[in-house]
């Protein structure tokens, strides 16, 4: 097995650049991506298949970690074009499917211009699932929630590709239910028989470097929950994001919803914000006085 990590940079917004990896992955009788970048990257996919000696007729499947705009933005591309069959879990199936579903439910800026077009899944996965590529290769499925309501992680042999589970420092945290992250984060540290994992937005990770970065995750995931809850006195959840990004001195982070998201479900009532997940978005906006774009 052959991995290929391809760079896709793109802009939330004109000042706000990201990135995201897809992974191109050689099984012995074609190929399949893990993930798909987003709308508009096609043609620097197809180009990194090519430079790796495929065609891109050869991808069979596309794996998707989870339905983030910089994560589904090909997939329909890749699937009229060339056939490929599209790998979802239930929990991020409507969101595949109905882009529209997802920009009411968590709207971001630019989010059309990422995320492309809904595509139909295929195939829908869950936690133990073994997928069969070629011979003697399987794909397992890893249930990680926490970034996402069902986001899941991919083996192969003794690689992980892990989307994005793993919180990095310096990086603005999104996650959307706390207990579910510090679980994926338990799953992957007692992970067996893995050497490299791949991240979604991070360099590639030797299974020493992985120790150190779960390590550091848990410990992000941690100050924030008790940032959260040394200042919280049940404010306005927009007081409460400038007060939190105040002690971080990550000004760039108030008006940002999902690192409001990311607060929300840090608060006592954790039970209460989670259950009002889906208009957490939007009364964050309205009370910064923001729409969503």
């Amino acid at each position: 097995m052959r991995v290929k990590q391809i760079k896709i940079d793109f802009y939330v917004t004109k000042e706000i650049k990201r990135f995201v990896y897809v992974y191109l992955v050689e099984t012995g009788s074609g190929c399949i991506l893990i993930d798909s970048g987003v709308a508009g990257s096609e043609t620097m996919i197809e180009k990194a298949i090519l430079e790796n000696g495929h065609d891109p007729g050869e991808i069979k499947a596309v794996f998707l970690t989870h339905a983030h705009p910089d994560h589904i933005g090909t997939a329909g591309y890749f699937r009229e074009k060339y056939g490929s069959r599209i790998y979802a879990s239930e929990g991020e199936r409507a969101w595949i499917e109905n882009i529209d579903l997802q920009f009411k439910e968590r709207p971001i800026p630019n989010f059309y211009n990422l995320a492309g077009k809904s595509t139909i899944v295929d195939q829908v996965v869950k936690d133990g699932d073994k997928i069969f590529l070629s011979d003697g290769i399987y794909l397992e499925v890893i249930g990680t929630p926490g970034h996402s309501v069902d986001e899941v992680s991919y083996r192969i042999g003794d690689a992980a590709f892990i989307g994005d589970t793993v919180p990095v420092r310096g990086d603005i945290p999104i996650f959307i239910n706390l207990e579910a992250a510090r679980y994926s984060l338990s799953v992957l540290e007692k992970l067996s028989g893995i050497e490299i994992f791949y991240p979604a937005w991070d360099q590639t990770y030797s299974l020493e470097m992985m120790r150190k970065k779960l390590a550091d995750a848990k410990e992000i995931v941690n100050e924030l929950e008790g940032i959260v809850c040394d200042i919280d006195h049940g404010m306005a959840l927009s007081t409460l994001v400038d007060l939190v990004c105040e002690r971080l001195h990550t000004p760039m982070w108030k008006s940002n919803p999902l690192f409001a998201r990311t607060i929300a479900c840090c608060r006592k009532k954790q039970n209460l914000q989670i259950k009002l997940g889906k208009s957490i978005d939007k009364l964050f906006l309205r009370e910064i006085g923001m729409h969503a774009l």
